[in-house]
């Protein structure tokens, strides 16, 4: 059977990066804020027509930057990010025998739902 994804996590193996993950996300969220910031700098200055180079855009770039790698180490491990803000993820895994998620929001203790590739959020069930 063709799966979809190469990499499948056991409930366990996903349990065990959580504390990682939650990590990750936190790091992650704080530089979209920062992203955020910078950019609403930036979008003053062109507005006022200033010159927009230095310290603002260096900040933008490095923050950019560090969040691509944060987002590179979700991907390497080929657990998907569904919603940053929400601190959503998507463990790909081998449910009697269907290629299925895993799913886990950052708020929750333990990794207790799963759904569909297709279905997303709205389709979970309790494992």
């Amino acid at each position: 059977m063709e799966h979809r994804f190469d990499k499948h996590y056991t409930r366990d193996e996903a349990r065990a990066l959580l504390p990682q993950i939650r990590q990750w996300l936190e790091r992650l969220d704080h530089l979209r804020h920062d992203l955020e910031r910078f950019d609403k700098r930036l979008s003053g200055l062109v507005e006022q027509g200033s010159d927009t180079g230095g310290e603002t855009v260096n900040n933008w770039i490095r923050t950019l930057a560090d969040m691509q790698e944060g987002l590179a180490e979700f991907q390497r491990r080929r657990i998907i990010i569904k919603d940053l803000e929400r601190g959503l993820v998507d463990f790909p895994a081998i449910i009697g025998g269907r290629e299925v998620f895993l799913c886990w929001e950052q708020d929750e203790e333990d990794i207790e739902f799963w759904h569909d590739l297709d279905t997303g959020f709205s389709g979970r069930e309790r494992l």
